[in-house]
């Protein structure tokens, strides 16, 4: 059987797994969805999404279109992401901590004819249309009222069946906007050919399928979620745990005891939150296959002592909104703290040198590049960002990494985070990891600034509340310990104590805040 023939099969899988009728008829009664007291078996959400696909053709949405959502994570959600796609509509979930500023920028920047939203988010969208200038089109809905609206009317009279319109694997599928650590977001496009990853990690790795429950603290809108709590846990049989509220230690404790899931996709921050709330202790939490995590690096000290607590795995993973599936992973047969892990299923890396050239010898820092078949087809109206990134079906992830000894990849800071100091490559987050082991310090961002004589040098920040009033004695014991354990050039010259750390929409530091305010500080 040729190459082309078994993608191709596998596309047409695709489609009757996760965008057709989604089900095998002996499971239609499984439950695909869970959410506070509603469960939604699969047969309840291909009826469902068919009718949101009809009435959505009603209202006017054509074959292309790009539609935005302000949806948190409820079944709805997947009715209108499904309902869309089924009909060749392009569905755009937003952040809905993105600020009406940037909300209005996507309405324009996107040329979108359609808004979905929440009546929650009603003041926020009204405050980006006027901002923008733009005349769009709205469905507005309350998931908990019962009242008619015009949107729900149409789908009250929808057919239950739908035919899923789908031209090719390279034909435009979905959207993410990607809000970085700078600039304004960008609108990351991925075909049909994304779709194919779906089984790769959680089907030959985790053998993820029926009578799995999966659970995601991350939301939906961003790419951890989507790929493997959506499209994964769907095309895989699974069922999805659903909480609309944004996360904490409280509510995912009560989730974890509630609905028992068996995969549990979370962030380091989460992850000792839960530790140090005495959350992770309790008898469910053991009950776990598999913790995943993702976002930024997980410093060992709480790996391991999650591992202690739970007697369960994690697997630390890294992946990028271009391509929106994980690209590197710990396995549960192959697994070191600190590090990546290896290529998952599917994936080409190479690392290269400021030169280009591969980088073959062990602990060498380069760039990693990468190449699976869910990477994007690039960026909305941003040619040469694109062609800059995007190579011959590869993505420059702008990720700093080595390989060690034992071909494990480790993480190095991203390649405007890494820093040169008396001639070494240093990586703020190796500093960050060693200062976070400190018990009084919640979060920790190493940056570089010139001093008065154009040398780069480190200022460290932290969030650190409980040594209010005793930080003289807090940075001599930090400052010994440092210079005990690492390179004199890797310790930080001035510390600077604050409430928090600026951060995106997306939860991403915002270095170039912090570097703007040791800039204003004349004492450094």
């Amino acid at each position: 059987m040729s190459k082309k023939l078994r993608k191709m099969e596998s596309f047409e899988q695709v489609k009757v797994n996760l965008l057709g009728r989604m089900i095998d008829p002996k499971r239609k009664e499984n439950k695909a969805l869970l959410c506070g007291d509603s469960a939604i078996s699969y047969g309840a959400l291909d009826k469902k999404s068919c009718r949101y696909g009809n009435a959505l053709k009603k209202f006017g949405v054509r074959n292309r279109d790009r539609v935005l959502m302000l949806v948190r994570d409820k079944p709805e959600f997947f009715y209108f992401y499904l309902g869309l796609m089924r009909i060749g509509g392009i569905p755009v979930a937003l952040n809905y901590r993105l600020t009406s500023a940037d909300i209005a920028f996507i309405i324009k920047n996107s040329e979108s004819n359609l808004f979905i939203l929440e009546d929650c988010f009603k003041e926020i969208f009204l405050e980006a249309i006027k901002l923008s200038n733009s005349k769009i089109d709205s469905i507005i809905f309350d998931p908990d009222e019962e009242s008619p609206s015009r949107f729900g009317d149409l789908v009250m009279d929808a057919d239950e069946t739908l035919e899923v319109l789908v031209p090719s694997l390279e034909d435009e599928a979905f959207w993410m906007y990607s809000s970085g650590t700078t600039g304004k977001p960008k609108g990351v496009i991925h075909s049909y050919r994304t779709l194919l990853a779906s089984k790769r990690y959680f089907g030959e790795v985790l053998k993820i399928g029926p009578g799995d429950r999966v659970y995601s603290t991350s939301k939906l809108f961003f790419a951890f979620s989507l790929a493997h709590s959506f499209f994964s846990s769907l095309t895989l049989g699974a069922t999805v745990i659903l909480d609309p509220d944004w996360p904490d230690p409280e509510s995912v404790s009560k989730n974890i005891d509630l609905f028992r899931p068996t995969v549990v996709l979370s962030v380091p921050t989460l992850y000792r939150n839960l530790i140090r709330g005495g959350f992770a202790e309790h008898p469910n939490f053991k009950m776990v296959k598999y913790y995943l995590s993702a976002g930024e690096k997980m410093p060992e000290n709480i790996l391991s002592k999650w591992e202690l607590l739970t007697g369960c795995p994690v697997l630390e993973s890294i992946g990028a909104t271009e391509t929106c599936f994980l690209f590197l992973s710990n396995f549960p047969n192959k697994k070191q703290a600190g590090t990546c892990g290896v290529p998952t299923p599917g994936t080409k890396v190479k690392v290269l040198d400021e030169d280009g050239v591969e980088i073959v010898e062990s602990k060498h820092i380069g760039t990693l590049w990468v190449k699976m078949e869910s990477v994007s087809l690039g960026y909305w109206r941003l040619e040469e960002k694109t062609k800059e990134v995007f190579r011959n079906g590869w993505y420059c992830t702008n990720d700093m990494f080595c390989i060690n000894d034992d071909g494990m990849f480790e993480h190095q800071g991203r390649t405007d985070d890494m820093l040169k100091i008396s001639g070494q490559w240093v990586s703020p987050s190796e500093i960050e990891e060693k200062v976070l082991e400190e018990p009084e310090v919640l979060e920790a961002a190493v940056v570089g600034v010139p001093n008065e004589d154009g040398l780069i040098r480190l200022a460290l920040f932290v969030v650190a509340p409980q040594i209010s009033g005793s930080e003289e004695g807090f940075e001599k014991k930090l400052m010994d310990r440092l210079s005990s354990e690492l390179s004199i050039y890797k310790c930080p010259r001035k510390i600077f104590y604050r409430e928090s750390l600026p951060q995106t929409a997306t939860g991403k530091l915002q270095r170039f805040e912090l570097r703007k305010m040791v800039m204003e500080n004349q004492t450094f």
